[in-house]
């Protein structure tokens, strides 16, 4: 029997001019964390995105974590954060000891309510227990109502940090995502538009709160003469080579999210005029980079539910999933506050019963996207 080609959700997608850096560390001997790799790939994405400084770390998760410190975030402080996410965004949150409320989704974006946010907002103000920070996730390349979330923050003066994991590349009223917050995180895991195998950048047009950014990722080392140590600091720095894999990555973001762009056209094409199929909105004055495409199906009108479609496309060899589960229904996060987008309406729970990640990866061929096109339909008609 015939094994089909595997199609997976979002593979790595080299441009070939990796080598070329990494050829530079080895000559130079720059192995070690830390080299000329690092500095220019900050100096790089910090240009791309406009903003003041980057701070090259080893994962997305370690940018936020670094971002609480940075905050001040301790324990019995709370943290409200977006529901509908990875559990990456709100994990740096019990890092610092204190305690994640989160926060639904609205339809427009599916990220990160404004009504809810207000109303969370309005009642911790009435128990003197205002968070320490809120972070914002911007879901599978979408950003958030940045306009609406900053105005409500910046009235209750919390900052925010800018979950941007999965948003580099897009643009919100013609900034560049992961611009918006005190601070933003962007990760360079290996199904992101742009990979180093793994890492992370933290963002912010705070130059001496990055610096300190730096200090506590390399273990918080003192300026002396030994190795000596004031502070809890953490092993978060990027490797000279990794960033090097990088640099060749960012050469080729607008291409990789261009490509994305095609690839979400070409489902909605397909796809988009069956009756109960709904595609993730793009919200108007914002240009998402569609890391991957989702979208919602009607399971009373198609008659399937979203796993009769993974697992059909599971069988012919195509990598699939479900939305993201929402935090506030993670084991881990058992008795945690949530705040629904209205009363008696979690918009993130319907998201996630209803909604599938197509493959989206910027390589994908026509014939590849083709093959995933066929199976969705069958299983609707059959």
């Amino acid at each position: 029997m015939l094994i089909k080609k595997r199609i997976f959700l979002s593979p790595p997608h080299m441009s070939g001019n990796e080598q070329k850096y990494i050829k530079e560390a080895f000559e130079t001997n720059w192995i070690a964390p830390l080299g000329p790799n690092v500095d220019a790939f900050e100096k790089e994405l910090a240009e791309y995105v406009g903003s003041k400084g980057a701070a090259a770390v080893s994962s997305g998760t370690a940018a936020i974590h670094l971002a609480l410190r940075l905050l001040g975030v301790q324990q019995g402080d709370t943290v409200f954060c977006s529901s509908l996410t990875f559990i990456a965004s709100a994990n740096p949150i019990l890092y610092q000891g204190a305690e994640p409320v989160f926060i639904d989704s609205e339809p427009d974006t599916w990220n990160m309510s404004p009504l809810a946010l207000e109303r969370a907002m309005e009642e911790a103000k009435k128990e003197g227990k205002l968070p320490k920070a809120v972070i914002v996730v911007n879901l599978y390349g979408q950003s958030a109502k940045m306009d609406e979330i900053l105005a409500i923050c910046n009235h209750y003066q919390v900052p925010v940090v800018e979950d941007a994991a999965e948003s580099l590349g897009s643009t919100y009223k013609g900034k560049k995502s992961g611009t918006f917050g005190k601070f933003g995180i962007y990760s360079f895991n290996g199904n992101k538009i742009i990979t180093t195998s793994g890492g992370g950048m933290l963002v912010s047009d705070d130059v001496e709160a990055l610096q300190k950014a730096r200090f506590l990722a390399t273990q918080a080392r003192d300026p002396a003469p030994h190795y000596q140590h004031s502070q809890v600091g953490y092993n978060y720095r990027m490797s000279n080579i990794v960033a090097g894999i990088g640099r060749a990555q960012l050469e080729v973001l607008d291409e990789r999210v261009k490509a994305r762009r095609a690839i979400f056209d070409r489902y909605v094409q397909a796809l988009g005029d069956i009756e109960g199929v709904q595609f993730m909105p793009e919200l108007e004055g914002t240009m998402s980079n569609r890391w991957l495409t989702t979208l919602t199906i009607d399971q009373q009108t198609l008659g399937v539910t979203p796993m009769d479609i993974i697992n059909a496309l599971a069988e012919e060899n195509i990598e699939a999933r479900p939305v993201w589960k929402p935090l506030h229904l993670q084991p881990v996060f058992n008795g945690v506050t949530y705040y629904p987008h209205q009363e008696g309406w979690s918009v993130s729970d319907e998201l996630f019963a209803n909604g599938i990640c197509l493959p989206s990866g910027s390589s994908m061929t026509v014939e590849e996207q083709n093959r995933v096109i066929d199976v969705v339909v069958k299983t609707i008609k059959r």
